[in-house]
């Protein structure tokens, strides 16, 4: 409903954005973050803290780190579940371990307050043109209740069941974005040093069957200076990978194939890419393959 007061924590590369793109349609967010400068630049108001945002807020948005922080913020006499009142909905928008999410969601249910979790999918070019995809778990009539708020950021919102499912989707579909990331990497840096015509390559994969999100989407433009900064870091990448091996340790599932995007996206961390955007997994495989750079103009364009 139009007259909710949102509330948004965390702005950063994406809630920043996320922020922005709510501000821009001219609604009113209460917003904090540790650094007060992305507030202004995201055109919210800046509140004293989590707790002031969550006590003057009806919605409460949060993009975080990781479950760590999530905790952080949300337990404790100074944290969100103290302070929230019943009929509130907070919509943790982070990649979040699923076990703490349920936990998270219990606890503040017992306030009265609905907790969904919402992984996103589209990155920081999405997110400025609030094209981002959302899958969300927990309970559906609250996330009906506040499908206005999304949909300034997000044009496709699915519902993926009770709470903690949306984080395990988004898992799994991290894992599979960074399995197509490393390996187009690799793949992109030996047809470098075969001497290929870079763009002819990527035509002929996007019409093959080697086709991914990498070869449409981001290597069309890497290959020209241009790593779509703003996005994943290579951190953060891994630390998703890592959650995807715990989820299927939990489950009971093998997983043969996490040994390529784990070692690719810790090399890159080794390399001094680690808070990069996870592009550059690309430089740190062509590091260790001779020196090889897709783009070979000034450093600055990259």
């Amino acid at each position: 409903m139009a007259d909710q007061r949102i509330g948004f924590i965390g702005l950063g590369n994406m809630g920043g954005r996320m922020t922005t793109r709510i501000t821009s349609a001219g609604r009113p967010v209460l917003g904090y973050d540790a650094r007060p400068e992305m507030i202004a630049a995201a055109g919210a108001e800046a509140g004293a803290s989590a707790a002031d945002v969550i006590e003057r807020s009806d919605v409460v948005l949060l993009s975080l780190p990781d479950s760590k922080v999530v905790e952080r913020v949300v337990d404790g006499a100074e944290g969100l579940i103290a302070h929230a009142r019943p009929g509130q909905v907070v919509v943790d928008l982070s990649t979040a371990a699923p076990e703490s999410t349920r936990r998270i969601c219990a606890d503040f249910a017992a306030k009265g307050v609905a907790y969904l979790d919402a992984g996103i999918s589209g990155g920081a070019a999405a997110a400025e043109k609030g094209q981002l995809t959302l899958m969300v778990g927990g309970d559906r009539q609250a996330l009906d209740a506040i499908q206005d708020a999304l949909a300034y950021f997000a044009s496709s919102v699915f519902y993926i069941g009770p709470s903690g499912t949306g984080h395990v989707t988004k898992l799994l579909n991290n894992f599979l974005n960074a399995v197509a990331l490393a390996a187009t990497a690799e793949v992109m840096v030996a047809a470098k040093k075969a001497d290929l015509d870079l763009e002819t390559v990527l035509e002929v994969f996007n019409k093959s069957s080697g086709v991914n999100f990498a070869t449409l989407n981001r290597f069309p433009k890497i290959i020209h200076g241009d790593y779509l900064k703003g996005g994943l870091t290579n951190t953060l990448m891994l630390k998703d990978v890592s959650l995807y091996l715990e989820l299927l340790a939990g489950l009971g599932v093998a997983s043969l194939n996490a040994s390529g995007p784990v070692a690719s996206f810790g090399l890159a961390r080794q390399l001094g890419y680690a808070d990069e955007i996870s592009n550059t997994v690309v430089d740190a495989i062509g590091d260790v393959s001779g020196g090889v750079r897709l783009f070979e103009g000034p450093e600055e364009a990259r």
